[in-house]
């Protein structure tokens, strides 16, 4: 199958062609184009995503990327065979962009459409780059998914695909927002993990070791769920009382107790549920301490359990996973007009 795939979630305008086949126990995708245009420098002098300048900036984007997604192929947009769009989460003026272009494509064009969870496909894309003899899907579940983003931190329990259930989630801030806030305490830009995370890795390089000045919020609850705005809170008052510390190490001290949460609740998760998989997904997911760290832990504590991870580059948002979501979701025999499709919120 050929799969279009949109994206407009947030703040990247996104749009992608993706050739699946394999059926749901041995899924391949071939990634024929997978365009993302970043609005990053639009809201990077607010400090966060300003929800009205997106659907301003996805409304410019959406045709030029479009178009460059089908650039170098040799077949149009009338040789899909199916159109996928995010319909949630996500910011409503943003999510009206992509979902209105796809339906606009799927009545002109006479195609099918489906809408995919933006946080679902965060962990789909963990099967994009997955090589072509791998053992069966179903072999791998009951799995964990930890999905943590900027809007979003959750552990999702799942016993096959198409049947998750959430079992922890965050209680304020997710842990993304938690790194963007910091970050805007230390003075770095926003998006606030990658200049966070790069510092931290100055830091370690040097030999530097973890002091734990800062609490890990609910690490020791029995739910699953999670809370930042108490370590955000933490950091701030810190740096009043130590005007002069070392920001690079503050923002060591900071990713590592965001890690270690992250990581302490996960694996108390998998030891619950008995799983067979761990799963990461969302754009912190690309963060090399948690990414690193999880693997290791998990390698001493549960070895024969599979750690699955995206690539860095699909651990971002991107409509290549949005596209693969749909492949899943159409093989189960699900059907969508373009009249069906709305946003949810």
């Amino acid at each position: 199958m050929r799969i279009l795939g949109i994206e407009t979630s947030c703040d990247d305008t996104c749009a992608a062609v993706v050739e699946a086949s394999g059926g749901l126990a041995r899924p391949r995708f071939r990634i024929l184009s997978n365009i993302v245009s970043s609005q990053v420098k639009v809201h990077q002098k607010y400090g966060g995503v300003v929800p009205s300048l997106a659907a301003r900036e996805h409304t410019k984007n959406i045709v030029p990327v479009l178009k460059r997604a089908f650039n170098n192929l040799k077949f149009k947009v009338q040789d899909i065979d199916l159109i996928a769009v995010t319909t949630h989460p996500g910011l409503l003026p943003a999510l009206l962009i992509g979902i209105h272009s796809a339906r606009t494509l799927a009545w002109y064009f006479k195609k099918p459409i489906l809408g995919i969870d933006h946080l679902e496909a965060h962990l789909v894309a963990n099967f994009l780059t997955q090589p072509s003899r791998q053992s069966p899907v179903a072999s791998r579940f009951p799995a964990i998914g930890l999905i943590v983003s900027g809007g979003h931190t959750q552990l999702v329990l799942m016993k096959k695909f198409g049947q998750a259930r959430i079992i922890g989630e965050t209680r304020d801030d997710a842990a993304g927002e938690a790194f963007d806030k910091v970050a805007k305490m230390l003075g770095l830009p926003f998006p606030g993990g990658p200049p966070i995370a790069a510092l931290a890795t100055k830091v370690l390089d040097t030999g530097y070791e973890v002091r734990r000045i800062f609490p890990r919020p609910m690490i020791d609850s029995k739910d699953f769920d999670f809370s930042f705005s108490g370590l955000k809170t933490s950091v701030l008052y810190f740096l009043r009382d130590n005007p002069r510390a070392d920001k690079a190490r503050v923002a060591t001290e900071f990713q590592q107790a965001v890690v270690d949460t992250l990581i302490a609740k996960t694996l108390r998760a998998a030891k619950k549920y008995r799983v067979k998989t761990v799963m990461l997904g969302g754009g912190v997911a690309a963060n090399l301490e948690l990414r690193r760290q999880l693997g290791e832990r998990l390698a001493r504590e549960s070895p024969t359990t599979i750690y699955q991870l995206p690539s860095m580059h699909f651990a971002l948002d991107n409509a290549a996973m949005i596209a693969a979501t749909a492949y899943f979701h159409w093989m189960r025999g699900e059907r969508k007009s373009w009249k069906q499709i709305r946003v949810r919120v």
